[in-house]
């Protein structure tokens, strides 16, 4: 009975005030703030391009800075739901911060959408968490699927940040495949977040001497690394994930930057849908840049997949609804692609690989699940 008079006043809420809230979860300052500003640009570009509902309602978005921290996306997400009334959430923009918004999201039953966390067990169980990335299991064993039929490669080294799950679970996949199809991992580095002399384990790589080194790691760290290999001489090719995947590794990484290969989400010049072109004319008028990140099309397809769940519950709008049409989202023509959203929150979408040439990320090839 409870329920019901909860989701009543809920929903006549809404009816009254003809808006609706979405709660936005991510760092935007800090040391990754460029992931979450990257996210944040693309879910304030879709809700100017799609404002409102089809029954004329609202959308407004209430960002919240978690400063990168897990206790501060906990107390956010806690926020939005309790005196906000967000009717759902899209964040967070790492796997460790997001497990914190699916806590609250889970508790209160509230419909949460996570743009880039991509770690494979991170929905196990849930009932109301979804995501619109692919999983590490489909990104990492992809990476080495493509280093060994289209670079050639066999064996290689690996960086890994042992206090990040992400990339725990990035590397796991990557060297279950890279054996599967016949290569082998000569040796595992392990670092941790914000470690900045890798001098020690550049020495080391020059001596393994591997086909290639994989970085499964966030920018701040793989952008020392191949910094510091390179001007210690070490020339063999550094490959990543979607960690690398803004201009700050560039500009950080410097000459070592250039060449790397890394999978991501999206390609600016590649857009595969008409939304997606539509995104990419709206991004680069608002922001007078020639490039979309990665980052900001998954925040728009975040932002898209609970749009469409909630025109489909136009004469119900509650989260309850919400989040049973964002599970039911099937074939969706997002800026990223088309998306489709199972059962269990995780989404089918293809990968797109990279490499950063003359300063910028170049398209190489796309990869469908």
């Amino acid at each position: 009975m409870k329920k019901l008079v909860l989701s009543t006043l809920f929903l006549a809420s809404v009816l009254c005030a003809k808006e609706v809230n979405i709660g936005v979860v991510l760092p935007l300052t800090g040391a990754i703030a460029n992931y979450g500003q990257d996210v944040l640009s693309g879910i304030e570009i879709a809700n100017k391009m799609v404002p409102k509902l089809e029954d004329g309602t609202s959308v407004k978005i209430i960002a919240l800075d978690t400063k990168g921290d897990k206790v501060e996306s906990s107390t956010a997400a806690l926020r939005l739901v309790s005196q906000d009334k967000a009717i759902g959430i899209i964040g967070e923009a790492i796997t460790t911060n997001t497990m914190q918004v699916i806590q609250v999201a889970e508790e209160n039953k509230i419909p949460m959408i996570a743009p880039v966390a991509s770690g494979d067990r991170l929905l196990d169980n849930k009932k109301y968490s979804s995501r619109v990335c692919f999983t590490d299991s489909f990104q990492g064993g992809k990476l080495a699927d493509y280093a060994v039929d289209s670079l050639n490669f066999k064996t290689a080294a690996i960086v890994i940040d042992q206090s990040n799950v992400y990339s725990l679970g990035l590397a796991k996949v990557f060297e279950a495949q890279l054996k599967k199809r016949g290569g082998k991992v000569l040796k595992k580095f392990m670092i941790s977040s914000n470690d900045k002399d890798f001098k020690a384990i550049v020495s080391q790589l020059k001596s393994v001497n591997p086909d290639f080194v994989y970085l499964p790691i966030y920018h701040p760290e793989a952008a020392l690394v191949v910094k510091q290999a390179r001007a210690a001489g070490f020339t063999k090719p550094f490959t990543g994930a979607d960690g690398l995947n803004n201009k700050t590794f560039i500009e950080i990484g410097g000459e070592g930057a250039e060449g790397v290969i890394f999978t991501d989400a999206f390609d600016s010049a590649n857009p595969s849908t008409k939304i997606g072109k539509d995104f990419v004319s709206f991004y680069k008028k608002e922001k007078g840049s020639q490039i979309v990140p990665a980052f900001s099309a998954m925040g728009a397809d975040a932002y898209m997949v609970f749009v469409n769940a909630m025109n489909k519950c136009k004469n119900s709008l509650t989260p309850e609804c919400v989040n049973k049409e964002i599970r039911s989202t099937k074939n969706l023509q997002t800026v990223g692609g088309v998306v489709s959203i199972d059962s269990n929150g995780n989404a089918m979408r293809p990968v797109v690989v990279k490499q950063i040439k003359n300063k910028e990320q170049v398209y190489k090839a796309t990869i469908n699940p």
